[in-house]
C-alpha cells in the first residue's frame, strides 16, 4: 500500500447502504468485472462508468450500513477505488473492507468539505487529507497499525497465509 493516495473525489451522503453500493439483485455476479459495473448503482447510476483506478469515495455516516454482504466492498475494489474516507463507517462493512485490503479512513465533516472533483491527496500513517482542489488540509483519524498491517498485506486472507505458512 502506498503511503499517499491521491485520487478524484465521489461524494455521497449519509446512510449509504449496501444495497446503494451494490444492488442485492446482482448478487449471482461472481467476476470482478461484471460486479463493478454495478457498482453504486443504487445511488448514481453513472458512477462505475466515471470512476478511474485511484479515485476516492467520500461519504458522511454509516457509510455502509444494511447487509452484511462482502460484495460492496468487492465492487468498490473493482472499480478501482483507492480508498473511502467517511464521518463514519457501518461496523460490518469496515470489517469486511479491512479483510479485503480496501483502506477506510474516518474524518469528521468531511462530506461537507469535499466536493465532487475534487483531487484529494491522503497521506495514510499521518491521516491528513489534502485538498488539493481548495488548498484545504483535514485532519481524519489515523488507520490503527493492526489495520493497516491487514491492509498492507493485502488483506485478512494473505495475513493468515504468511503468518501459518512460517509454522
Amino acid at each position: 500500500m502506498k503511503d499517499i493516495i491521491i485520487g478524484k473525489a465521489f461524494v455521497f451522503g449519509d446512510n449509504i447502504d449496501t444495497d446503494q453500493i451494490y444492488p442485492g439483485r446482482y448478487l449471482e455476479l461472481v467476476k470482478p468485472e461484471d460486479i463493478k459495473l454495478h457498482c453504486m448503482e443504487g445511488v448514481d447510476r453513472e458512477f462505475a462508468n466515471e470512476v478511474e483506478k485511484g479515485d476516492i469515495v467520500i461519504a458522511g455516516k454509516n457509510f455502509g450500513c444494511g447487509s452484511s454482504r462482502e460484495h460492496a466492498a468487492i465492487a468498490l475494489i473493482s472499480c478501482g477505488v483507492s480508498m473511502i474516507v467517511a464521518e463514519s463507517f457501518a461496523r460490518i462493512f469496515y470489517r469486511n473492507a479491512t479483510n479485503l485490503a480496501l483502506p477506510l479512513m474516518v474524518c469528521k465533516d468531511i462530506s461537507r468539505k469535499v466536493e465532487d472533483g475534487n483531487v484529494l491527496e491522503i497521506h495514510i500513517h499521518e491521516g491528513t487529507i489534502i485538498n488539493q482542489s481548495t488548498d484545504e488540509i483535514l485532519q481524519g483519524e489515523k488507520i490503527s497499525p493492526y489495520i493497516l498491517n491487514i491492509i498492507e498485506k493485502g488483506g485478512i486472507k494473505e495475513l493468515f497465509r504468511e503468518k501459518y505458512s512460517k509454522s
